[in-house]
């Protein structure tokens, strides 16, 4: 994206919310309304352009200072405070940050590498297996961090080796089905769990600052949201191989890749330690409710300070070992949520969003076929990972949820899919991330938008299994 482009795409945000301020064109939304829809505006054109390199999270905690500043509608200036702050102190916000060290510890200790290579060495090389292999370590990496750019950053040069070693030719099909399954598991099977990527945290967060719904926990998450990520994700493979079928096939011994592992030095102290913590995080995330009470935050924090104690994670690294510019993206997305509550652009939103559900809440096909296949075309529009839109839609989940019996649950997977779209690339920073990685040696781009038609495909025939599976436990039977 040009220089000209971001700033004149950032203007034009900014001429529409001066417009909205000074205007007010919204019936039954008072001048503060008027005032916090407009800094939601200026900041989403930040967010998307990121004009002059102002980093979302700069983005972020600025139209919180405007917010701070401008609007009077949220109480005592204490309050106005905690109001307008309170994303940051959410559990989700601390779950994120120490599960973004678990990352940060997978890669510096070489035990990402060393999974991916065991696998490799394990099977008889072939398209099928190394699909398989890929596959399982996407899952096991989802299963250690939430961060899908870390996954990313530890599968792409691995991956990219494979194919190299495979003999697969730039432009063929068969190079790029093999990257774009590793990359696609690196991302969509830990939308299964809530610490499987960041739209664990977003969604626990943006939900958790609505008091009308009840928190979400790991296994309220699990029961709508495992199945289809799996599913989905299993289409996706299967779909793949047959949608980007090889010309030719692999002639390659695996004795390649066991020569590769044995280049890597003995595991040591630290990949062990940061193996037990992450595999004992997991482990109390499952349990919890069962075994223990104990909250993911909790759990999370502990594991950090279990990294930091053994010297795995170090004074510097704490400052500079994970992105806090994300960090402060995601807070200030949560922030949006508790500020629509507290002032009348909640209610607002409820009145002028509720009727338009009316045509297709009804029925429970309806409602999810339609609001996914809207989310996936507006993941063109909506290029900030999906969070202002889930911040706006989560202030009207529980009316929606009480007029027409529809847990707020449902909206996970719809949210959690239409997140990872990636039908161009512009619409999933975790694709770009992929191809500044492959350094122009990647997949065919007429491959990759192949790939994500398939993927939408495939979360449509995953739809077909799960909705009659959340009919069954309930999901459309809610009552507040």
């Amino acid at each position: 994206m040009g220089k000209m482009i971001r700033t004149g795409g950032a203007f034009l945000f900014l001429v529409l919310g001066l417009y909205v301020v000074f205007n007010k064109p919204f019936a039954n939304l008072g001048a503060d309304g008027h005032f916090i829809v407009m800094s939601l505006i200026v900041t989403v054109g930040l967010w998307i352009f990121e004009p002059w390199g102002i980093p979302n999270g700069v983005a972020g905690v600025l139209c919180l200072g405007v917010i701070l500043a401008g609007a009077t509608s949220l109480g005592s200036p204490p309050v106005r405070t905690e109001i307008v702050f309170s994303g940051f102190v959410a559990p989700a916000v601390w779950t994120l940050i120490p599960a973004l060290f678990y990352g940060f510890a997978l890669a510096k200790t070489g035990l990402g590498r060393r999974i991916a290579y065991f696998g490799l060495k394990s099977f008889n090389i072939s398209y099928v297996s190394l699909m398989a292999i890929w596959t399982a370590v996407g899952v096991i990496l989802s299963l250690c961090t939430p961060s899908i750019t870390v996954r990313v950053v530890i599968v792409t040069p691995i991956v990219l080796d494979c194919v190299n070693a495979c003999g697969l030719q730039k432009g063929s099909k068969g190079r790029s089905l093999i990257l774009l399954t590793a990359w696609s598991m690196a991302m969509i099977p830990g939308l299964g769990w809530p610490t499987g990527s960041l739209v664990g945290p977003i969604i626990m967060g943006a939900f958790g600052q609505v008091k009308e719904i009840a928190p979400i926990t790991f296994q309220s998450w699990t029961s709508v949201m495992t199945l289809p990520a799996l599913l989905a994700s299993a289409i996706l493979v299967v779909g793949g191989y047959f949608v980007l079928k090889p010309e030719t096939e692999l002639k390659i011994d695996r004795s390649v890749f066991t020569d590769e592992y044995k280049k890597l030095p003995p595991m040591s102290r630290d990949e062990i330690v940061t193996a037990l913590v992450l595999a004992g995080s997991f482990a109390m995330f499952m349990t919890g409710g069962r075994l223990h009470r104990f909250p993911d935050a909790a759990i999370c924090l502990v594991g950090f300070s279990l990294l930091a104690f053994f010297g795995i994670i170090k004074m510097p690294e704490v400052s500079s070992g994970i992105s806090w510019n994300l960090v402060l993206f995601v807070g200030s997305t949560m922030c949006f949520v508790s500020v629509f509550q507290k002032s009348d652009v909640s209610a607002w939103l409820s009145g002028v969003l509720s009727p338009l559900f009316a045509p297709i809440a009804g029925s429970p096909w309806m409602f999810v076929f339609v609001m996914l296949t809207f989310l996936f075309i507006w993941r063109f529009f909506d290029v900030a990972l999906l969070n202002p839109t889930i911040a706006v839609l989560s202030a009207v989940v529980p009316t929606i949820g009480a007029k027409y019996g529809i847990n707020p649950l449902v909206w996970i997977p719809l949210f959690g899919f239409a997140v990872v779209v990636f039908f161009l690339p512009f619409q999933n920073m975790f694709c770009m991330v992929a191809e500044a990685n492959f350094k122009g040696e990647g997949w065919e781009r007429n491959h990759q938008i192949t790939y994500g038609i398939l993927f939408f495909v495939a979360c449509l025939v995953t739809m077909l299994v799960a909705i009659p599976y959340w009919i069954s436990i309930g999901m459309f039977k809610f009552v507040p």
